[in-house]
């Protein structure tokens, strides 16, 4: 039935730019390229996730029916979103009509056609997807053992800031992404001991599987008087396009004294080698008029029976003040497999924000609202999640086993970061009123 529905794809494509045009005579120079330049380079250029470029036609000719299959299976560009909820800023789904002509180019041979047709070259910035005014750059290079099990690691990379500072832009570039699981750049401030055994100019550290239960306690045993303030500021994972904090006049606050601190995973993948990533910052140019903040919901009480093809778990996290909601990533590893995500508001009436009905943890997208959705006190947002521990699903590192919620990519996680904007005046401690980390009943 696949093949029988890729070979009526075909010729509903070929129907369909015949249709159009005439002919099939869709050259790279003319057609290809000005579709290649607005979906596929931001990835498929050296340096960046695509594992082949496709700047020129001799770089893209041979992979000309790879190409097809992929955007008629819409593999590829990547989105998951279920188009029946939600609008988002850089919806990458492409056009069925560019769909169409790249089809119908492969199908034609892939001709070159006449050079003079060919679109100025898209610029990048120096390999940056921003123009950042800082670089911090981790100090050393991060040696990764070609095998066993890399902790999360903590590395103090800066204390960039003698005053108050506005950020509205930021980017991670990893120097070796083939072995980064992730990269997440936090704001600590003056006084905060969160992972506190990080100091600048320290080694590097990794406090082990047990590091969040390890700071809820320090916070218990000093009666709620300990600090563990921190913020997150820019990440990376597979997919993650950089990202700005300048919607609605905003940005994001790196206090006077704080420090830049790098949480990394690495994953072992059979080779020794190393990795010094570096983070890109965009500077605002006045103070701005309302905040950008990071906040997330997750569940950490998972408990996902062996072979359970369709375990179910749920966060929840409710706001104390009124916030303008901006962006939400679905987070799960290997076994995940869809994720909702509704908001009820306090009159009792509720939406679906977003629908990823085939989740996949090699692509994990930060979905921005179209326009930052207005959110009173009160509103609680739901997720619900599933994940396939069975056999059939291919990625599972292990049926037979009973997951829970854990760091490594063979262990599971249920958890969104999201953005909010609110007032300058108000205080960020006051935003969410209960349901980060929640402790509700895991699947079962």
């Amino acid at each position: 039935m696949i093949v029988r529905s890729l070979l009526l794809s075909a010729l509903i494509v070929s129907a369909a730019v015949a249709g159009e045009n005439g002919s099939t005579n869709v050259t790279f120079n003319k057609d290809v390229l000005p579709i290649l330049q607005k979906n596929c380079q931001s990835c498929h250029r050296p340096g960046e996730i695509g594992p082949m470029p496709l700047l020129t036609y001799e770089g893209t000719r041979p992979w000309a029916k790879a190409i097809k299959a992929a955007v008629l299976t819409k593999k590829m560009p990547p989105w998951f979103a279920d188009p029946t909820y939600g609008h988002f800023m850089d919806d990458r789904r492409m056009a069925d009509a560019d769909i169409h002509t790249l089809a119908a180019w492969a199908d034609s041979g892939a001709p070159e056609g006449d050079a003079k047709d060919k679109p100025a070259p898209r610029q990048f910035s120096e390999g940056w997807n921003i123009r950042p005014d800082l670089v911090l750059q981790m100090p050393q290079p991060y040696k990764i053992p070609a095998k066993g099990t890399v902790e999360y690691t903590y590395i103090v990379v800066s204390r960039p800031f003698e005053k108050d500072t506005w950020v509205v832009a930021g980017e991670i570039r990893p120097t070796n992404r083939a072995v980064v699981h992730h990269v997440v750049a936090n704001v600590r401030p003056k006084g905060s001991i969160w992972m506190k055994p990080a100091q600048f100019g320290a080694e590097p550290y990794a406090p082990g599987p047990n590091r969040m239960q390890d700071l809820i306690k320090i916070v218990k045993d000093s009666g709620g008087k300990a600090s563990i303030d921190n913020e997150f500021l820019v990440g990376y994972v597979p997919g993650m396009q950089p990202q700005r904090f300048d919607i609605d006049h905003s940005a994001k606050l790196i206090p006077a004294g704080a420090e830049i601190v790098f949480e990394v995973h690495y994953t072992a993948n059979g080779q020794e080698t190393e990795d010094q990533t570096k983070l890109g910052l965009e500077l605002a140019s006045e103070p701005p008029q309302r905040q950008f903040l990071s906040i997330a919901a997750a569940q950490m009480n998972l408990m996902i029976a062996p072979g359970d093809p369709n375990a179910e778990a749920q966060a929840k996290l409710t706001f104390g003040q009124p916030v303008d909601f901006v962006y939400m990533q679905p987070h799960m590893h290997l076994r995940g497999k869809d994720m909702t995500i509704r908001s009820v508001y306090p009159t009792g009436e509720s939406e679906t924000l977003l629908s990823v009905p085939h989740y996949d943890f090699h692509w994990q997208i930060v979905y921005y609202e179209e326009k930052p959705i207005h959110m009173p006190k009160g509103t609680r947002l739901e997720l619900t999640a599933h994940w396939d521990n069975s056999a059939n699903n291919k990625w599972n590192p292990d049926p037979t086993a009973t997951v829970h919620w854990g760091d490594q990519s063979w262990q599971e996680m249920l958890a969104a970061p999201l953005a909010v904007i609110v007032d300058r005046t108000v205080d960020p401690k006051t935003v969410v009123k209960d349901g980060l980390f929640s402790g509700n009943a895991g699947a079962e």
